[in-house]
């Protein structure tokens, strides 16, 4: 077929515009399915920061807290986590040390440690006494620990009421023929002094009162107490010394207020001696104190224990356990003692849930039972086969509570307070109303005490830092104050210093947070005004100090308020305003240690 000129150049122009049009149909469809694609991406992209895991928005930014870039979390679709958990992926829980247990049942033993000594068996002492009135002339037991048999003769008294009974006895013997009631009255006479027949039948063959008289010991036994000595005067019944029959001991062991409901008559005490390593023994508890001493709040389990060969010396350290079985109805599951954390009746877990979307903690309540060692008997709250925080409890509850979780503080949620005013983007101090601090004085442990000190060292150095107008060496101390919180075992706080701690806590961690990214002095020194009136409250609380320490008060601080600080030195320096008005302030009370 040919083709002129014209009719060529009319096709050629013809695929031309076909070839247009389909760029410009379809190429515009792609273009537009790219872009709503993106749209989608990005509308469905949740961003965050990585210092505050609290901040969720649909786009890029900076943080509203700190002014870091925010950044994509690794997934946005959470629709198979419960809202109420808290997500950490595996990394973030090396670094908090998380490590889980699985719920599982108990024997229901209860071991319970026993501390104690031998003591000298009550029921052998005996008090020996003088049945002769007058004056010690000679004394044969000599000193304490010495060994004395019955019969043996363990001092001489001279008596002159002895002498005139005995001038009595000859001279009735005289007239025995005329008085024979009157010669057996003073014969008995002699024999309640414990005059001996041989002696009265002495004294008559002679016609001599003897001046001196022997007193012989009624039992056996070892001295444990001297009361008389060489010349001193005793009156009939008065004792000369004790002595014990140590062929018995008691091994005596203290028992806590909290433990006797687990320990009863019967029960049989694994024990070991201090003197004598590598050897066991076993005993019956054969009495339980039915009082307590109110000083210590113990009383005493006593097992009785044969020393016949007198290995065991009284006032030897005894250390025991006893095995006690806890009677419950309810199921007799267990979980570690670090598992579980409690303010006041509430105790709760976290429980681990696993999914494809990854892993999440959420807080539940439990019922405890009793201790059981390091375990918590569960009666309610868990199933077996549950698994539950053992370690990192307390850094997976602040990031709860960081997070608006349901936490121990606060079980229903909600955003944490972060004392700052996001409005913009400086950082202000709240000026609600400040948190009520307990300074009532509560007893704490040694330990307790020594996990404090770090903080302490911490707080008078930021201090320092502010009296100097160092702001980059105040920046440097307050992170490593966040740190040494963040260390401290709240475990250490028993009873209701445990109840205190945990406000105290949340007080110091709310006012430490965003510290770190403070930029100026002037804020560093408003933040350092709530951390104080805490750093205050403890020391007057718990005393950790090994030293008196001063509430120190500048009228002019905190927009003329006024604020306090602590300090160490009895000499005001001002960290409020530090070189300007360095002495401006007072001691307005002093903490002794």
């Amino acid at each position: 077929m040919t083709f002129d000129k014209k009719t060529k150049i009319a096709l050629a122009a013809t695929l031309l515009l076909g070839l247009l049009l389909g760029a410009l149909l379809f190429g515009g469809s792609a273009k537009e399915e790219q872009k709503t694609s993106e749209e989608t991406v990005t509308k469905d992209q949740i961003w965050t920061c990585s210092m505050h895991p609290q901040i969720r928005k649909n786009e890029p930014g900076a943080c509203p807290i700190c002014g870091m870039d925010l950044i994509p979390l690794e997934t946005s679709d959470n629709s198979d986590i419960d809202p109420d958990a808290i997500s950490m992926s595996e990394s973030a829980m090396i670094i908090a040390g998380v490590s889980t247990y699985k719920v599982g049942n108990s024997d229901g033993i209860k071991e319970i440690t026993l501390n104690g000594k031998v003591e000298v068996n009550e029921k052998g002492v005996y008090s020996q006494s003088s049945h002769i009135p007058g004056r010690i002339e000679k004394i044969l037991v000599t000193f304490t620990g010495e060994y004395v048999k019955k019969g043996q003769v363990v001092a001489y008294v001279y008596s002159p009421e002895l002498a005139t009974a005995q001038q009595e006895l000859i001279e009735a013997y005289s007239i025995r023929d005329l008085q024979p009631q009157l010669f057996e009255a003073v014969k008995q006479k002699l024999r309640n002094w414990k005059v001996s027949e041989t002696t009265i039948k002495n004294v008559l063959s002679s016609g001599k009162a003897q001046d001196k008289f022997p007193i012989t010991a009624d039992v056996s036994g070892y001295v444990v107490k001297k009361n008389v000595e060489l010349g001193d005067y005793v009156q009939r019944g008065q004792t000369l010394y004790d002595v014990a029959d140590l062929s018995t001991v008691w091994v005596l062991f203290e028992i806590y207020e909290s433990d006797i409901p687990w320990i009863k008559k019967g029960d049989q005490v694994n024990y070991t001696i201090a003197s004598f390593p590598g050897e066991s023994f076993s005993g019956t508890i054969s009495f339980i104190d039915p009082f307590i001493n109110p000083s210590t709040r113990i009383a005493t389990a006593r097992v009785e224990v044969r020393n016949s060969n007198l290995k065991l010396k009284p006032e030897m350290f005894v250390s025991g356990t006893i095995s006690s079985r806890v009677a419950t109805n309810k199921s007799s599951l267990s979980v570690p003692k670090s598992a579980v954390m409690w303010t006041g009746k509430r105790s709760i877990v976290y429980v681990k849930n696993e999914s494809e979307k990854g892993v999440s903690f959420k807080l539940r309540q439990v019922t405890l039972g009793p201790l059981l060692g390091n375990d918590y008997l569960i009666e309610e709250g868990l199933e077996a086969g549950e698994e539950v925080v053992a370690n990192g409890t307390f850094n997976i509850d602040a990031a709860a509570q960081l997070a608006g979780k349901p936490s121990m503080m606060n079980l229903e949620g909600g955003k944490a307070s972060t004392a700052h005013n996001h409005g913009g983007n400086q950082a202000a101090v709240s000026d609600k109303k400040p948190t009520a601090l307990e300074t009532a004085k509560t007893t704490i442990s040694s330990d307790a005490k020594t996990s404090l000190q770090p903080l302490y060292e911490d707080y008078f150095e930021l201090k320092d830092e502010l009296t100097k107008d160092n702001f980059s060496g105040a920046q440097k101390t307050i992170a490593k104050f966040e740190n040494s919180l963040s260390k401290i075992n709240m475990n250490l706080f028993k009873g209701d210093a445990h109840k205190i701690w945990m406000k105290y806590h949340t007080e110091l961690k709310k006012n430490t947070l965003h510290a770190a990214h403070i930029k100026d002095i002037k804020e560093m020194r408003k933040s350092f005004i709530p951390i104080s009136n805490v750093m205050i409250a403890m020391t007057k609380s718990f005393s950790p100090l090994k030293e008196s320490s001063y509430i120190q008060f500048c009228p002019m601080a905190n927009s003329d308020k006024g604020a306090n600080w602590l300090s160490k030195e009895n000499k005001v320096a001002n960290p409020y305003f530090g070189a300007s008005m360095l002495k401006c302030g007072e001691v307005k009370a002093e903490i002794i240690k």
